[in-house]
């Protein structure tokens, strides 16, 4: 079997990308359909990602995973509703066994506090089905130069390819 997003020549027998591979995180999807808000911050996040998303949906192949429809589905109905409709153009991962143990090691190895293994799972999803980026607003437990260096660790010493993990504005600013 082959990792999302390859495909194999059937003349030549060579393997090519399709899209990047993208991995849309929950706090993606909470800003894309979040309400407005004055805090300037937030504000300038949703934004952006609302910018991004005719992007995603264009230029890349995006998937969410079941741990992601199931965070998307908390809260506030009306708001639930909204962000399950948002992810429905993307497709879905399930939460294998490999992720599952992957996403304990990251716990185990210290990448992800304990408090929030979940931010792990979302990683070893991405990295077990061989995606390219993960998306994330999640500057605390996944997308900062400390734990992004120890998730890399962790995922490549497990034998997976760590997945470049950035934020809305970052794969904007990439052009790729």
């Amino acid at each position: 079997m082959l990792p999302i997003g390859l495909e194999r020549n059937l003349f030549h027998g060579s393997l090519f990308a399709v899209k990047r591979t993208v991995y849309i995180e929950t706090s993606v999807v909470s800003y894309y359909t979040g309400r407005p808000t004055r805090d300037l911050v937030i504000a300038s996040r949703q934004e952006l990602t609302r910018e991004t998303w005719p992007v995603l949906l264009d230029a890349y192949d995006c998937y969410v995973s079941a741990l992601v429809e199931e965070e998307a589905a908390r809260g506030d109905a009306a708001e639930a509703e909204k962000r399950i409709a948002a992810i429905q153009p993307f497709a879905g991962l399930d939460i294998t066994p490999d992720a599952q143990v992957l996403a304990a090691r990251l716990v185990s190895g210290k990448a992800i506090p304990e408090e929030h293994p979940e931010d792990g799972l979302h990683v070893a999803i991405a990295a077990v089905n061989g995606i390219e980026v993960v998306l994330t607003w999640n500057f605390s437990h996944i997308n900062n130069p400390f734990t992004r260096m120890m998730l890399r660790q962790v995922v490549e010493s497990h034998g997976y390819r760590c997945p470049e993990i950035c934020s809305p504005e970052e794969l904007l600013e990439s052009g790729t």
